[in-house]
């Protein structure tokens, strides 16, 4: 069953171009390569190509790259700054398809991103919900969320410890305007992208853990995790949602 009820991504395959004899890899190529490496992922876990989220991570890509992408078929497309968010938003940039916030978001920012993105992929703590549920409630919207897990326990990045995640669970249960969808992680990297499979398959397991508990407010829909370098194995251990930014994006 696929996971993308707001999803109406559609896909379009374009050509090569050549141009003095030298190949130039469209966006919408890079993409068709990211959905084929998906669709086989996707089997040999058990699904199907249509189960598999696709971000189009975009920190790099201007307001023409991103529309794009969105024309290749991309099932949404994630920003990880604001400014950049906000910028290409006044460009009609992202026109067709839903818009993730996939960054660390900072508290003083939140109210430009609730009921701009569809998904905030990086909640992080309880007071960071509990304004986004604030600023949902003034706007008359429920915001849908992912909670951020710090899987690997490193200091420099975002996200909650596992052990903490059924208390931050039971917290946002009760604030109103929220709606969490599920878990986001962002790995250590590893010099393998096999190595990774062990916080993948630690991610897994956590998502279906919780999904098998009861939360007001909380839904275990989405398990957001692998990127460029580690996507195939995040899909293979799990995962129904990836964020791909270089192998669509980068020049």
């Amino acid at each position: 069953m696929a996971i993308r009820p707001w999803y109406m991504g559609t896909k379009h395959h374009h050509s090569q171009k050549i141009t003095q004899g030298v190949i130039h890899v469209t966006i919408a190529d890079k993409i068709k390569r990211v959905r084929e490496a998906i669709a086989q992922a996707a089997i040999e876990s058990g699904r199907e190509s249509s189960d598999i989220t696709l971000v189009a991570a975009a920190k790099s890509a201007d307001a023409d790259g991103v529309r794009q992408a969105i024309i290749a078929g991309v099932d949404a497309v994630g920003e990880n700054r604001v400014q950049d968010m906000t910028e290409k938003y006044a460009q009609n940039a992202y026109t067709g398809t839903p818009l993730h916030f996939i960054g660390h978001l900072q508290s003083n920012k939140v109210g430009k991103v609730v009921g701009v993105c569809d998904l905030i992929e990086s909640a992080d703590s309880v007071k960071l919900l509990e304004m986004i549920g604030k600023k949902a409630m003034e706007l008359g919207i429920i915001q849908n969320v992912l909670i951020e897990v710090n899987i690997g326990r490193e200091p420099s990045k975002s996200g909650i410890f596992p052990e903490e995640l059924p208390r931050m669970l039971d917290t946002a249960a009760a604030i109103n305007g929220i709606n969490v969808r599920g878990l986001m992680a962002i790995p250590p990297i590893l010099g393998n992208p096999i190595e990774n499979c062990y916080y993948f398959e630690t991610m897994f397991n956590l998502f279906v853990d919780i999904r098998g508990k009861k939360y007001d407010n909380v839904c275990m829909q989405f398990l957001s995790m692998g990127m460029s370098g580690s996507y195939i194995e995040a899909i293979r251990a799990g995962a129904n949602m990836v964020r791909i930014g270089s192998a669509i994006f980068e020049r």
